[in-house]
């Protein structure tokens, strides 16, 4: 009888963490859809193309090396060995509080976990890049950021390897439950790096300092893509639960919904308030940012703040990244979706916030872990990009930028009937 409990909490607890690494999977679906609305109706192909794209790279890379480089722990040519059930039950049976082992998620089930994230991480670039980066400089980039950039940042945290064999993180007191800087920062580190090499888009910024704002497309789609997120990320903050098979972790589970869905929706009105103080008007943009911003924030430590405190974390952020977006206006950082704010200022928030209700992590921890993840995927980001500035050229034509890289990159308008690709 023990042993069949052991079996079905086995098959639930595996069924779970797949399905969240779907809900996951599907927050590509997000970022294209945000993407798409955000920039102009002559970059829309080009845009879908680069989100379809990288994530195919991300999942090919992780399965080469990604993985391998992270975990110590890959099967590209050798293959995932069959299940040990006897030796699985023993190692369960042995334990005093039974189902707890993270060995159960070990091969297939969890490489499909994390795959996903990798690909999160790159879509962040997508968005921030958008409108006049080349697309094959782009898709080599993926390479290396999926294959070898993001896999050592995510060896040193949630990997507990030591940086350069020199200090763990961990052991310093640095945690990120599901990833605001290890995911989130890191992407928008990579994301900075290029925005600085390519310049902004022509026309944003005028002679006289002033900026010119350059309007989405289509804001039903942002909409639909932020609102996808938003569901997606129910598996990214539920599934690094881990578990759902007993009491304890099932009410983890159902706490980092509710924390998670609390804060997006606090960022949201944060965000929706801020813009009407500021600019007289509710600015949808900043409103969808705004509910992006509240789930960075509370992905690095879902599962210890109260309800209250999620949303009061949530609606800080969601006033954060207003600031955020105007600030790097004026410094004219161009970034057509706001995703560096999103997710690089947002996410080294939400390592701060950790120590407020997490006792086993330290500000210093943080600071240390948020410096050693910036600087990895910035520094080695930068290097990339330089190289292939210099090797094939990062960024389109002046007249490639003004007709649309639809047409330039792909041959195919995303609106054919009803708009011209040169407006």
């Amino acid at each position: 009888m023990q042993e069949q409990i052991f079996h079905l909490q086995f098959a639930m607890d595996t069924f779970y963490f797949l399905m969240c690494g779907v809900l996951v999977m599907w927050m590509a679906a997000g970022f294209s859809m945000l993407e798409a609305g955000m920039v102009r109706s002559k970059n829309t192909t080009e845009i879908l193309t680069k989100n379809v794209a990288l994530y195919s790279i991300a999942c090919i890379m992780y399965l080469i090396c990604g993985y391998q480089l992270m975990y110590q722990g890959g099967f590209f040519l050798s293959g995932i060995a069959e299940l040990d059930v006897d030796a699985t039950l023993a190692d369960f049976a042995s334990r005093e509080d039974g189902f707890t082992g993270d060995s159960i998620y070990a091969g297939a089930s969890d490489f499909f976990f994390q795959v996903v994230f990798v690909a999160t991480a790159m879509s962040i670039v997508s968005g921030a890049v958008a409108e006049r980066m080349k697309l094959w400089a782009f898709l080599v980039f993926a390479v290396v950021l999926t294959g070898v950039i993001y896999p050592m940042q995510g060896a040193w945290t949630w990997g507990e390897q030591a940086v350069f064999g020199l200090f763990e993180l961990g052991e310093l007191g640095f945690s990120d439950f599901a990833g605001s800087g290890i995911v989130h920062m890191a992407g928008a580190s990579a994301a900075l790096a290029g925005v600085l090499l390519l310049g902004p888009r022509y026309g944003k910024y005028t002679k006289d300092g002033k900026t010119h704002a350059i309007t989405g497309a289509n804001m039903p789609l942002a909409a639909l893509g932020t609102l996808i997120l938003w569901m997606g990320w129910f598996g990214f903050n539920g599934g690094s639960v881990l578990k759902l098979g007993d009491m304890a972790n099932a009410n983890a589970v159902a706490i980092v919904f509710l924390n998670t869905n609390a804060a997006a929706a606090a960022g949201a009105i944060g965000a929706l308030i801020l813009s009407v103080v500021l600019f007289r008007k509710a600015d949808l943009t900043m409103i969808l940012n705004g509910a992006l911003a509240g789930l960075v924030a509370i992905t690095a430590e879902p599962s210890t703040p109260t309800p209250l405190q999620a949303t009061l974390f949530g609606a800080i952020a969601g006033c954060i990244v207003v600031g955020a977006i105007i600030g790097l206006d004026k410094l004219k950082i161009d970034d057509p979706v706001g995703a560096i704010s999103v997710h690089g200022v947002v996410g080294f928030f939400g390592l701060l916030l950790v120590p407020l209700t997490n006792s086993d992590s330290s500000f210093t921890g943080q600071l240390i872990g948020a410096a050693t993840i910036f600087i990895w995927v910035f520094g080695t980001s930068l290097v990339v990009w330089t190289v292939l500035k210099k090797v094939m050229g990062i960024r389109v034509s002046e007249q490639a930028e003004y007709e649309g890289v639809d047409r330039l990159e792909c041959g195919i308008e995303a609106y054919p009937e009803f708009v011209s690709s040169a407006k």
